[in-house]
C-alpha cells in the first residue's frame, strides 16, 4: 500500500525537533554564561586595578591570572569569533528550520488537497455508481416485457367517394348515434375536420345578423376545414326565415345538398332562434340521419343522445369578459329567497282579487297533484303566508314576451328581469306543458338565472336543458317534479351557504364556458359530437421560444466554475436531461374523464400533454408489473439521508424540473444566480426570459452549468411572459424564480419533492396573504409576518405547466391586461387562477420568508406604489372572478426527520430544513 504524505513527513519532523533542541541548548550555554563572564573578568583585570573577579567553578587564583594580557586578548577575540560563528550557524539553522517548515506547510497543503481530491473522487465515484445503477435500471425497464408505448398513427381521412352502407333505421325519428352516424368518416386520428356550408349562398334564407354571428364564430373554430371531401361532420345553418318555405321545399333543399349522400348522415342542422317567438321550423320535416340542433323540441321530435338543445341566439353576448355586468357571488343570501314572475295568457288562467288562480277552460280546471294550478296556488300561498321575503307575481302588468301556447310568459324588459335576479337567491322556472321537452323561454330563464347568480329551481323534471348529454345540471340547478312544489320552500331554506355558493359558482362556469357567446355555443355543439365519437380535442398550443442568439452568434462561456456546496451534503444524482412523457392519456381522458372535463374548469376544448390530476398507481403496482420509471427509495425498503438522496421515491415515476428565470437588464445578478445552479440534481434546463428590448452585451459570458440555458427573446416587456407555455419546457414541473432570488440547492430540491406530492398546487417559499379592510369593505395585499397565508409568490415557486396553458389561453384577458398596465401582480393572478380551479390554498415550504440575494440592486417591490397597485389588483381580480378565490392556510411543510435524533451512522434527509 503506498505511503501517504503525512506518513513520510513524520520522521522529518521528529529529526528536526531533535536537532533544534540539542544544538540550541549548547549554544545558549556558551553565549549566555561563559562568554559574558570571561569578558567581565577580562575588563576588570586590565582596568588598572588588582580586583579579583572569581569565576564560578574556577579555583583561586584562577586559570587566567598568570596569562599574558596579549594572550588573554587573543582568547577573548577567539571567544568572540566563536560567538559570531555560533550566531551565524544559528542563523543558518533558523533559515533551514524555516525552509523545512515551509516544506512541511507545503506538504500539509498537498495532503489537505489530496484529501479534498480524494473526497471529490469518492463523491464522483458514488455519483457514477448511482448513475450506473440508474442506467442499468433503465436498461432493465427497456428489456422487461412492458407494453410498448403506442405512437399516434398517421392521420386517416376519408375520401369523397367513400360511402359506407349503413342499415337504414326504421324511421328518422328512431335515429340514434349508433344507428345513424357514419363513423368511417371520423377515425380516431382524423382530427375531427368540420365543413360548414357557406352562409352567403345558403339554401335556406338567413338574415344578415345570423350570417355575421355564425360566420365570425365558426371561422375561429379549431376544427374548421375547407375541404368537404375529407370532412367528418357537415354543418348547415338553417335560421328561422326557413319557415317561409313549405315542408316539401325544405326537404327537397336538404336532399339537394352536395354532401347529403342520400340520407344526411353526419350533418348538423343548426336552427338558430332569432327571437322569443321563433318557430320550430324543422318540426314534421324529414331530416333523415342529420342531427337537429335548436332551442325548442317537442317529445315526438327529439331523439335522445342524437339531437342537441342550445340557447337562442339573442342571448348570446360577450361572455368571459362581461364581468362588469355580473353581480358578485357573495353574499350567499340575497334580498329574496326566491322569485318568480310570469303570466299565462288571458284565455288560460284567471287571477282573483285574493290571489287565487283557476283556469278559464273548464276542461283544464281539474286539480291534479302535479297540475300547474296547484303549483301557482302553492307559490302564492307561500308568498302571502310566510315571513320570508319572497317575490311571486303571476301577472306581468306591462311588457311581456309570449312563448308557446300555454307557456308562462316572460315579464318585463331584460333590465327589469336582471334587477330581480340580482336580488334573488333562487329563481323559480316552471317548464312548459308536458308535451314540450324544451322551449325558448325556458332556456332564456335558465340563461338569465345563471348569468346573474340566482340558482335555478326548475319545476318539471321532463325538461331537456341545453347540452344535458354532457353537462351535469344538478351541480348548478335544482330540478323538482311539480308535485314537490308544496315542499319547495322548506327545502330551499335547508340549503347551506357553502352548497349555495358552490352551485352559484358552478352556474357561472357553465354560463361562461358553454352559453355566453356565439363562439362558446357553437364550439360546444361541435365538442358534444366529437365527445360522442371519442375523438380527443385539439392539442393546446405551445408558445414558440425564439432565442436572443441566432445561428451566426454563439454565447460566450465563462471559465469552468466549481459547484458551491452550501450545506456539505449531496442531494442526488446529476442526470442527463429527461423529458416528461406527453399525451399518455389522450384517448382515455376523452372517454374515461369526459364527465369531469365537461363539468370542471376549463372545459373540454383543449387536449393537454399532461394534467396535475392524472391518476396515481397503488403502491404495490411499482413492484408488481407497473414499475416503469419508478425510483423507490432503497428499492422500496426506505431509508434515511443516504438512501433518500439516491432516489426520488414518491408516488409517480422519475422526473425533472425546468427553471424559468425572468430578467431585465441585470446581467451580473443573472449570471451570479445561474452559477449557483451548477450541479443541481433533477434540473432539466434553464429558461432565461429576456424581458428587455436590448440584447445581451456582446461580451456577456454565460456559465456552463451542465444543462442547457435557453435565453428567450420576448415580444414586449411583460410580466405575463413568465407564465407563457414555451415549447422548450419539456417537463411538467416548472420552478419560477426571480433573477435575484437566492435559494440553496437543498431548499430547491425539498420544494421539488413536496410539489411532486401536491402537483395541483403552487409550492414555494415566500408566503403572503390577503387581508380584509373592514373600514373600506375591500381587500388588501399584505406581506407582514402572519400565522396564516393565502399566496406563495412565484418569484420562487413550483407549479405545473398545465397552469401556464390556462394562464395564457383560458384565464380572462382582462387580468393579463391589468398585469401589463401595472407591470405588477402576475404572481397574484397565478395564485388566483390555481385557487379558483382547485379550491385549495398554496403550500409554503421551509421557514424562509425573504429570499433576495444580499447586495443585489433594489427591485421594484421596494417602491411604495408597488403595494398600492397590488391592493388594486386583488380587488379587480375579485370583481372579474365574482368572488375571492384565495383560501387561507396555517400549514407549512418541513422535512421528515428534521428534529429527529439519528444514530451516528445515519444522516437526515435535509440537514437545515
Amino acid at each position: 500500500m503506498p505511503l501517504s504524505l503525512d506518513v513520510l513527513a513524520t520522521p522529518v519532523l521528529r529529526c528536526l525537533h531533535h536537532i533544534r533542541l540539542s544544538r540550541i541548548i549548547g549554544m545558549l550555554l556558551v553565549i549566555l554564561i561563559v562568554i559574558p563572564l570571561i569578558t567581565h573578568w577580562y575588563l576588570g583585570s586590565v582596568d588598572g586595578t588588582n580586583q579579583r573577579h572569581d569565576l564560578p567553578g574556577v579555583d583561586s587564583p584562577g586559570i587566567f591570572q598568570d596569562m599574558d594580557p596579549k594572550e588573554l586578548r587573543h582568547h577573548v577575540h577567539e571567544l568572540h569569533r566563536i560567538k559570531s560563528s555560533v550566531s551565524n550557524e544559528l542563523l543558518e539553522l533558523e533559515s533551514k528550520r524555516q525552509r523545512l517548515q515551509g516544506s512541511i506547510s507545503h506538504y500539509n497543503g498537498e495532503v489537505e488537497q489530496a484529501k479534498v481530491e480524494l473526497e471529490t473522487a469518492r463523491n464522483e465515484l458514488n455519483a457514477l455508481k448511482l448513475q450506473l445503477r440508474q442506467t442499468q435500471k433503465e436498461l432493465e425497464e427497456t428489456m422487461e416485457a412492458h407494453r410498448p408505448r403506442v405512437a399516434q398513427p398517421h392521420r386517416i381521412l376519408p375520401s369523397e367517394d367513400d360511402n359506407v352502407l349503413i342499415a337504414p333505421p326504421a324511421s328518422s325519428s328512431s335515429c340514434r348515434q349508433h344507428t345513424c352516424f357514419d363513423y368511417s368518416r371520423c377515425s380516431l386520428t382524423s382530427g375531427f375536420p368540420v365543413y360548414v356550408y357557406p352562409t352567403e349562398d345558403s339554401i335556406f334564407p338567413l338574415d344578415s345578423y345570423i350570417q355575421d354571428v355564425t360566420l365570425s364564430s365558426l371561422e375561429q373554430n379549431l376544427y374548421l376545414s375547407s375541404n368537404p371531401a375529407t370532412a367528418c361532420v357537415y354543418v348547415v345553418i338553417v335560421g328561422t326565415l326557413a319557415s317561409r318555405l313549405g315542408a316539401k321545399d325544405m326537404e327537397r333543399k336538404l336532399t339537394s345538398l352536395p354532401y347529403w349522400r342520400g340520407d344526411g348522415r353526419n350533418h348538423l342542422l343548426v336552427n338558430i332562434a332569432r327571437d322569443y317567438s321563433a318557430e320550430n321550423v324543422l318540426r314534421n320535416i324529414e331530416t333523415g340521419r342529420a342531427m337537429v340542433v335548436q332551442s325548442e323540441f317537442v317529445f315526438s321530435q327529439y331523439r335522445a343522445g342524437f339531437d342537441i338543445v342550445i340557447p337562442p341566439v339573442f342571448t348570446w353576448e360577450a361572455g368571459r369578459d362581461a364581468f362588469d355586468s355580473i353581480p358578485p357571488q357573495v353574499p350567499a343570501h340575497r334580498k329574496h329567497l326566491f322569485s318568480f314572475i310570469g303570466e299565462k295568457d288571458s284565455a288560460g288562467v284567471i287571477v282573483s282579487e285574493k290571489g287565487e288562480l283557476f283556469y278559464n277552460d273548464a276542461s283544464s280546471n281539474r286539480r291534479g297533484a302535479a297540475g300547474e294550478m296547484d303549483v301557482l296556488a302553492d307559490l302564492v300561498a307561500i308568498e302571502n303566508n310566510d315571513d320570508d321575503n319572497l317575490l311571486v307575481k303571476v301577472t306581468c302588468g306591462g311588457d311581456s314576451v309570449r312563448g308557446l301556447r300555454g307557456e308562462w310568459q316572460l315579464c318585463g324588459k331584460p333590465q327589469e328581469r336582471q334587477q330581480v335576479l340580482r336580488e334573488s337567491t333562487f329563481s323559480i322556472i316552471i317548464v312548459a306543458a308536458s308535451s314540450v321537452l324544451s322551449s325558448v323561454l325556458t332556456t332564456v330563464r335558465l340563461y338569465e338565472s345563471l348569468k346573474y347568480g340566482a340558482v335555478p329551481v326548475i319545476l318539471g323534471e321532463q325538461v331537456q336543458l341545453p347540452f344535458s348529454e354532457v353537462i351535469d345540471w344538478q351541480q348548478a340547478a335544482f330540478v323538482f317534479p311539480l308535485a314537490r312544489v308544496s315542499e319547495l320552500h322548506f327545502f330551499l331554506r335547508t340549503v347551506s351557504d357553502s352548497d349555495l355558493l358552490r352551485m352559484r359558482r358552478q352556474g357561472r362556469f357553465l354560463w361562461e364556458t358553454y352559453l355566453s357567446s356565439p363562439q362558446a355555443v357553437l364550439n360546444t355543439v361541435l365538442s358534444v359530437v366529437r365527445t360522442r365519437i371519442s375523438i380527443p380535442p385539439k392539442t393546446v398550443p405551445e408558445e414558440p421560444s425564439p432565442t436572443v442568439y441566432n445561428e451566426d452568434t454563439y454565447p460566450l462561456l465563462l471559465e469552468e466554475v466549481e459547484p458551491i456546496s452550501e450545506t456539505g451534503m449531496e442531494f442526488g444524482p446529476v442526470e442527463p436531461p429527461y423529458d416528461s412523457p406527453k399525451f399518455l392519456r389522450n384517448f382515455t381522458t376523452s372517454v374515461v374523464d369526459k364527465h369531469t372535463l365537461w363539468n370542471s374548469f376549463p372545459g373540454p376544448f383543449y387536449l393537454y400533454p399532461y394534467l396535475p390530476s392524472d391518476p396515481v398507481l397503488p403502491s404495490e403496482a411499482k413492484f408488481m408489473g407497473s414499475g416503469l420509471g419508478f425510483r423507490p427509495i432503497n428499492k422500496g425498503s426506505g431509508g434515511a439521508g443516504k438512501e433518500f438522496q439516491e432516489s426520488l421515491g414518491g408516488n409517480v415515476p422519475r422526473e425533472q424540473f425546468t427553471i424559468v428565470m425572468l430578467t431585465y437588464e441585470r446581467e451580473s445578478v443573472l449570471i451570479n444566480s445561474l452559477q449557483r445552479l451548477i450541479g443541481l440534481p433533477y434540473l432539466n434546463k434553464v429558461l432565461v426570459v429576456w424581458n428587455s428590448p436590448n440584447l445581451p452585451s456582446e461580451d456577456l459570458r454565460w456559465p456552463d452549468i451542465g444543462v442547457p440555458i435557453v435565453v428567450i427573446r420576448t415580444k414586449k416587456n411583460s410580466l405575463n411572459n413568465r407564465f407563457l407555455p414555451y415549447d422548450v419546457i419539456e417537463t411538467e414541473a416548472i420552478l419560477s424564480i426571480d433573477d435575484d432570488a437566492h435559494l440553496r440547492h437543498d431548499e430547491i430540491l425539498f420544494g421539488f419533492r413536496v410539489w411532486r406530492e401536491a402537483r395541483d398546487r403552487v409550492v414555494g417559499f415566500p408566503g403572503r396573504f390577503h387581508a380584509w379592510d373592514g373600514s373600506h369593505q375591500s381587500w388588501l395585499y399584505n406581506s407582514n409576518y402572519s400565522c396564516e397565508l393565502s399566496m406563495v409568490l412565484t418569484g420562487a415557486a413550483f407549479f405545473h405547466k398545465y397552469y401556464a396553458y390556462l394562464y395564457s389561453y383560458v384565464m380572462p384577458q382582462v387580468i393579463r391586461d391589468k398585469v401589463d398596465e401595472y407591470l405588477n401582480c402576475e404572481d397574484i393572478a397565478m395564485n388566483f387562477l390555481v385557487s379558483h380551479i382547485t379550491r385549495k390554498p398554496p403550500i409554503k415550504v421551509t421557514s424562509r420568508w425573504t429570499f433576495r440575494c444580499p447586495g443585489c440592486p433594489q427591485a421594484l417591490s421596494h417602491d411604495d406604489s408597488h403595494f398600492q397597485e397590488r391592493h388594486k389588483c386583488i380587488n379587480y381580480f375579485v370583481q372579474v372572478y365574482g368572488y375571492m378565490p384565495l383560501l387561507n392556510t396555517q400549514f407549512r411543510v418541513d422535512s421528515v426527520l428534521f428534529k429527529t435524533r439519528l444514530p451516528h451512522d445515519k444522516q437526515k434527509c435535509f440537514k437545515f430544513i
